[in-house]
Order: structure tokens, then C-alpha cells, then sequence
């Protein structure tokens, strides 16, 4: 049975238990524009984004707040190097299977159906729960387009925590 999670509320309530002030959540008067697939997802090359805070065995963890930096993890990675750094959410269930926080099985197996052309040889991953969102708009964001445009990815698939 699907259970709805009260995401706001759920990170009001964390940063409240962790002594931080009180979080402002952006509110964007603006539609995103909507820009349909130029292809068939199965023609597709798909990027992986997502704010686990996840790591591969070998690079440096995330710090502890704030951290702006980010982390390729080619999508060949082998899912038991895989680990987490983050403050914000409870890691208990992605260290017993990164899959939850970042679908790696889960879009290889698509490619092997063929519901997807191919993976990026890169995903990105970054430490949700950065306070200022002018720096991830106007720093973390542009790096991680970059990075997409640069492995000629279609579309991306946005994994928050």
C-alpha cells in the first residue's frame, strides 16, 4: 500500500530537531516551461541527478551542511559501493539499499527492456538540504547542467531526498 509523505512538513520538522532556524521554502510564482521529450524514451540517453548525499566507496563523503560540491558515480557502479552522507532524512533504509534514494538497478533494468535507449556513463549526486537556494540555482546547478550536456543527455531524472 502507497503511503503519501507530507514532505514539507517532514523537513520543517527535521531542521526544527536540529536546532536550525527555521527553513524558507522558495515559492516560484513561474510555470516551469514544459518541454516535451524530442524522441522516444527508448531513443533516449538519461541522466541521473539525486540529493541523497550518496557517494561511491573511494570518494570523499559530504560534509555535514551546506556542502555545495557534487559526485560522479559512473552507472556502472556496483550498487554495494555505493554510500550515504546526509543530515536531513534518515539513512537507515538507503544504506541497506542505495536503490531508494537513487534508482540505479531500477534504470539499468529499464535499459535492458528497452524503456530507455541508455544510461549517461555518469550519474550526479549531492547532499540535499543545502539552505540557500540562490547558491544552488546560481552555482550547483549550472555545474550539474554542464555535466548533462557535456555526456549529450535527453532527458534527466531528478531524484530529491
Amino acid at each position: 500500500m502507497l503511503q503519501t509523505v507530507n514532505y514539507i512538513t517532514r523537513i520543517t520538522n527535521n531542521y526544527a530537531k536540529l536546532g536550525y532556524k527555521p527553513y524558507k521554502w522558495v515559492h516560484n510564482p513561474d510555470t516551469p516551461p514544459w518541454t516535451p521529450l524530442r524522441k522516444p524514451l527508448s531513443e533516449c540517453r538519461l541522466g541521473l541527478i539525486a540529493s541523497g548525499g550518496l557517494y561511491m566507496k573511494g570518494q570523499v563523503a559530504f560534509h555535514f551542511k551546506d556542502d555545495l560540491s557534487f559526485r560522479a558515480i559512473p552507472t556502472d557502479v556496483e550498487t554495494s559501493d555505493l554510500r550515504t552522507a546526509h543530515f536531513a532524512y534518515d539513512q537507515t533504509d538507503a544504506r541497506k539499499d542505495a536503490n531508494v534514494v537513487f534508482p540505479i538497478d531500477t534504470l539499468r533494468g529499464l535499459v535492458k527492456e528497452g524503456v530507455i535507449g541508455e544510461l549517461a556513463d555518469h550519474a550526479y549526486t549531492f547532499m540535499g538540504g543545502i539552505y540557500s537556494s540562490r547558491r544552488v540555482r546560481d552555482e550547483l546547478a549550472p555545474q550539474l547542467t554542464e555535466r548533462l550536456l557535456a555526456e549529450r543527455v535527453d532527458a534527466a531524472l531528478l531524484v530529491p531526498v
